[in-house]
């Protein structure tokens, strides 16, 4: 994730002294200090749209694409079902330095070594997954309101995950749609790095990202398409461009 505190760490004399700071500094919020997390196209895993195919394989013709970042999200499988995809999944990414972020389920990125979980407001409370996970592994929350960016910002998460931008027929519990300047007034009021989700696809990926987004979370339009690596290599045309202007 983006580090939003001092750039360096100043004259300390001794290692120790380093080390306290960096310590403080995480315990003050601002998440893991020691890595730089590319969130610009956020894969998020769909069985039921995966047109009969392994989600294996639609993962790593994602990233070929241009995928940097993957949540596995199960919601049908057995838990021993979940933890071998999971670790399957974990190693085609792993030689890519792409993060696996694990959907609700704490004990399965604890147990895979996955780099996070993903909190929705009804799962495990943000400081609880924490004190589980460490201060090593990426935590993101869903965010559906300006005040649930904010709690969750101050409670430490890494990257919130706004949704819905627009309406989508992928996930039918949300709230309202939050538009894009529901989008901009998060983006106004926090510094953490910002995933919006919620029928997003190419042809809107680009007004998202100059909206504040860091980060564009996709479902359907890459693992329901024909060619899951052509839909990821276009989205991330569309991020890119939209990053340069």
């Amino acid at each position: 994730m983006n580090f939003s505190g001092p750039r360096h760490l100043g004259n300390h004399s001794s290692a120790f002294a380093r080390y306290s700071l960096l310590v403080t500094l995480g315990f003050l919020g601002w998440g893991m200090v020691h890595r730089q997390i590319d969130y610009s196209l956020y894969l998020v895993t769909d069985r039921g749209l995966s047109r009969g195919r392994a989600t294996l394989d639609i993962v790593g013709a994602a990233v070929r694409g241009g995928v940097t970042c993957v949540q596995l999200r199960e919601k049908t499988c057995s838990t021993r079902e979940f933890i071998a995809e999971a670790l399957a999944i974990r190693e085609c990414l792993k030689s890519r330095g792409i993060p696996l972020i694990i959907n609700d389920r704490v004990d399965v990125a604890l147990a895979t070594g996955a780099d996070g979980v993903h909190l929705g407001q009804s799962d495990m409370p943000l400081t609880m997954a924490r004190s589980i996970l460490g201060k090593s592994k990426i935590i993101g929350v869903s965010a559906e309101s300006l005040r649930d960016a904010a709690e969750a910002e101050a409670e430490g998460a890494d990257y919130l995950g706004i949704s819905p931008i627009f309406a989508t027929a992928t996930k039918t519990d949300t709230a309202a749609p939050l538009g894009l300047e529901g989008l901009r007034a998060i983006r106004r009021a926090v510094k953490l790095p910002l995933i919006a989700i919620g029928g997003l696809g190419p042809n809107n990926a680009a007004e998202v990202i100059a909206s504040g987004a860091d980060g564009v979370a996709v479902v359907s339009a890459i693992v329901a398409a024909a060619d899951p690596e052509l839909a990821a290599g276009e989205m991330a045309r569309q991020i890119a461009q939209a990053r340069r202007t």
